[in-house]
């Protein structure tokens, strides 16, 4: 029998969840580019060849670009939620968990919507993976708000609840995202440039 030696309802601080969560990111961002690595060109006898085999390419690198900065704006989201979570608990471990879950995802994901853009399964790869680590995300801190008193000690209801807020705007269009791509694909993201416009509305709403 295993003794348990903290009290179920135990906080800990913050540094090696960051620094986990930091690292499943930069791994998840490092492996998107093996789909362009293990992509063969072919026999290029020329430069015309050679630009014709790279443009034929091109949804290899949109998809790239797109789910790299994808990843890169919800490490950032990461990083400005955690300038005020001062201490987290088993609860928010285990979204976090979740979170990271979908995002180490991400590079095969991208992959089945690169290689299977004909099939629906195809098309709503990267788009529901980025939709569930968002919703996490965004569950993550409605957790801390709940617990706001331990975890934003130094942030008012107001504020945290303002904040959350905002987030949600990333949440929904993520779900218009998966809800367009079965018709238009990949540019179904092209929706993410109106986050800061949602964000600003919701946020302005509550005020």
């Amino acid at each position: 029998m295993i003794r348990q030696r903290r009290h179920p309802a135990a906080t800990q601080r913050t540094t090696r969840l960051e620094a986990f969560t930091d690292g499943v990111f930069a791994i998840a961002a490092t492996l998107l580019v093996l789909d362009l690595t293990q992509h063969s060109l072919g026999e290029a006898e020329s430069d015309a060849a050679m630009w014709q085999a790279l443009g034929g390419m091109s949804e290899l690198f949109v998809n790239f670009v797109l789910s790299f900065v994808l990843l890169c704006l919800m490490w950032m989201v990461h990083v400005q939620q955690f300038e005020h979570i001062a201490r987290v608990d088993a609860t928010m471990v285990w979204l976090n968990n979740a979170r990271l879950l979908f995002i180490v995802l991400v590079p095969f994901a991208t992959n089945l919507t690169t290689e299977y853009s004909e099939w629906l399964a195809g098309r709503l790869a990267m788009p529901v993976a980025f939709f569930l680590a968002i919703l996490f995300s965004w569950l993550q801190w409605a957790w801390a708000v709940r617990r706001r008193d331990i975890m934003l000690p130094d942030m008012s209801r107001a504020d945290a609840v303002a904040y959350g807020r905002g987030s949600l705007s990333a949440l929904l269009i993520s779900a218009a995202v998966v809800l367009l791509a079965p018709w238009v694909g990949s540019a179904a993201f092209l929706l993410f440039f109106f986050d800061g416009l949602l964000t600003r509305a919701l946020r302005g709403k509550g005020g």
